[in-house]
Formats: C-alpha cells, structure tokens, sequence
C-alpha cells in the first residue's frame, strides 16, 4: 500500500525534488523532508515555491521537447 502511493507521487508530482538532488547531489528524501518541515513553520511558501519551480520545470521540459523535434535536424 506505501509503495503505491509513493510510486503514484513519484508518477505525477513535478519531478521538483528530484532535480533539486540530482543538481546539488543531495539525496531526495532530505529535499522531500525540507520541503514538509519548513512548509510546517513557514506557513505553506514552501508548497508555493515547489509548485512555481515545477511548472518553471514543466515549461522549460516542453520547449526542450519543442526544439529536439526531427523537424530541427
């Protein structure tokens, strides 16, 4: 039952922490628990900054795709 939550998570969430760990080389799970800690003391920014970074990261994914296209070449 955990894993499939975790794995439906990991499916549609943003891919935020992910590229924050593989950026820094910091491991995701100290990113997730960032996030759900100071989102606690700081009254949700936390949440607002992760979904601004993700649809930042979703836009910047679609013009990579955009540009990569056999059209290019």
């Amino acid at each position: 039952m955990l894993q499939r939550i975790l794995t439906f998570f990991e499916r549609y969430s943003f891919g935020v922490c992910t590229y924050l760990g593989e950026r820094f080389n910091i491991s995701i799970s100290k990113i997730r628990l960032f996030f759900i800690y100071s989102s606690f003391l700081a009254v949700g920014f936390p949440l607002v900054f992760y979904f601004f970074a993700g649809i930042v990261l979703d836009i910047r994914n679609f013009i990579k795709r955009k540009h990569t296209g056999v059209a290019d070449l």
